[in-house]
């Protein structure tokens, strides 16, 4: 346990600085900048192209570093400017604030206490989205970028949107691919997919309807969000999650992975058995291109083993393709006929396959609930044999 500093003391031991993106809030703005300042004057302000008296409000802070967009680029612009300023002098930490007057720039030691104990994490300001004021689209929106926050990432936070946060500069994702407010979902996702520590801590908020200035635009902004967590979504499944599972398989070594976090897993037999049989099915079913996402949405459905379903569903694997798709093809020719059977040697062409499309199909559906069922049912006696074998007598 580290010695317990001081608030001056933890100003002044970690290296951090405060990034004030801005843009049309200047009934909030001076106050925001002058309650930081009685914390740090260590202050990157990005005057994102507002139209209003911001830029006279700044003309009275020049000791402050300022950087200033000819024209509105979007909050994400911002933040990715201000860090890369903040990283040219030479910060270790970025502490984000937004200037509508919602935080408390006295709740900044907070971060700095958390970061004291826990270097290397990225913080993010928890909020308290029931009390009065809130508007309704907030707490819905946070509700709704949390769910798909711990979809894309396994991590349960209670705000994943608020502005008030704590980067570690040198850890985050170097390239970045959002400018808007999709950023600060981009960011995070991506920094906990590096293996970074994501958590909450709690902070003060405000609402005040009369001062408050939200540019957030209900139709356009959501509309970039839904598809920034689609492509988030597609890239988990299709990568991000059998990454990680191979990165601990190989960690822990694969015989002792297979056998002690599947085979001894704290699932029952039944699911065990039964994500085998949904690895299988889909492994053999005629969904080529969709298969990891439909493995992994059914497994999260129904509440089954992913690891155990994911390994099964490599019986489609490049060498067993062949084989697949011959015994899809015979399975098919008992329910359909066909006027030109199919005979998969060296001189079949794409236009004999698609003359047996209706006949493959059927016959991969046929034959993956088949295989699928038997193997199912197979793994659960063979499972339910070896756990009554290992019981110990009493």
């Amino acid at each position: 346990m580290k010695p317990i500093l001081s608030k001056q003391d933890l100003l002044d031991s970690i290296s951090f600085c405060v990034i004030v993106p801005t843009y049309n809030n200047q009934k909030t703005l001076k106050r925001v900048l002058d309650s930081i300042l009685d914390f740090t004057s260590n202050i990157i302000i990005v005057n994102d192209g507002s139209t209003d008296e911001t830029g006279d409000i700044l003309k009275q802070y020049s000791q402050l570093t300022q950087i200033h967009h000819p024209k509105n680029m979007g909050k994400g612009r911002a933040l990715r400017n201000g860090f890369r300023k903040a990283i040219e002098q030479n910060f270790e930490y970025a502490i984000t604030i937004d200037s509508d007057g919602q935080h408390f720039p006295s709740d900044i030691p907070v971060f700095l206490e958390e970061i004291y104990n826990e270097p290397n994490s990225l913080l993010i300001g928890s909020r308290n989205m029931t009390q009065e004021n809130v508007p309704r689209k907030s707490s819905f929106g946070n509700k709704f970028s949390n769910f798909w926050f711990k979809f894309e990432t396994g991590i349960v936070l209670e705000d994943t949107q608020s502005g008030f946060r704590l980067y570690p500069l040198k850890l985050i994702p170097k390239q970045f691919y959002t400018n808007k407010f999709e950023f600060e979902i981009e960011v995070i996702v991506r920094s906990a997919w590096k293996g970074i520590t994501v958590k909450n801590v709690p902070v003060q908020v405000l609402y005040d309807p009369a001062e408050r200035v939200s540019h957030f635009r209900p139709f356009q902004d959501f509309t970039r969000i839904s598809i920034l967590n689609t492509v988030l979504v597609t890239n988990t499944l299709l990568y991000i999650k059998p990454r990680d599972f191979f990165r601990r398989a190989k960690k822990k070594g694969f015989k002792k992975f297979f056998l002690e976090d599947i085979l001894e897993s704290n699932d029952s037999n039944f699911t065990k058995s039964a994500s085998i049989a949904l690895g299988i099915f889909i492994g053999i079913s005629p969904f080529w291109g969709f298969q990891t996402i439909l493995l992994f949405t059914f497994a999260a459905l129904f509440r089954l083993n992913k690891v155990i379903a994911f390994l099964s569903s490599n019986v489609s694997f490049p060498p067993f393709i062949p084989l697949v798709i011959y015994g899809s093809l015979k399975t098919g020719s008992l329910f359909i006929s066909s006027d030109a059977p199919l005979i998969l040697d060296s001189s079949a062409t794409l236009d004999d396959i698609q003359k047996n499309a209706a006949q493959y199909i059927v016959g991969s559906l046929i034959l993956a609930t088949v295989l699928a069922l038997s193997s199912g049912l197979i793994s659960y006696v063979l499972l339910t044999a070896f756990s009554s074998k290992n019981k110990p007598n009493i």
